[in-house]
């Protein structure tokens, strides 16, 4: 067992929950701006990029959903263990958060990405 300040854990558990949730308000944004560009447009090329960004934002707020639950479920267990070891986390509890922070470094490389996509595509349609 590994003693670690658990403040610390859960102010970053909260933390990336609350980057979590922007993201996703944001990615809904960006859902709403592509549907009001693709209104206009009628070329086949540019239909099939919309397709694909649409399906980019749609999976990318389900990984979000996805990543936030796991962070609450572990924020969950991270108290629990807690209270119920007197203060010692097991070494796969510690784990478990190194690979939900690596998790979530992964995600927000892959929405900058996205976000990069499809800000060369609206400015060239728009």
């Amino acid at each position: 067992m590994v003693t670690t300040d658990i403040a610390q854990l859960s102010r970053e558990c909260n933390a990336w929950r609350e980057t979590l949730r922007s993201y996703r308000d944001e990615f809904g944004q960006l859902k709403h701006r592509l549907q009001d560009l693709a209104g206009h447009q009628t070329n086949r090329d540019i239909l099939l990029e919309i397709e694909h960004l649409d399906n980019q934002f749609h999976i990318q707020l389900i990984n979000i959903h996805d990543l936030k639950q796991a962070i609450k479920h572990h924020h969950r267990k991270l108290n629990t263990e807690m209270a119920e070891t007197n203060g010692q986390l097991a070494d796969d509890t510690t784990s478990d958060h190194e690979k939900l922070f690596n998790d979530y470094q992964q995600l927000e490389n892959t929405l900058h990405d996205v976000k990069q996509e499809f800000s060369h595509f609206a400015s060239h349609i728009a």
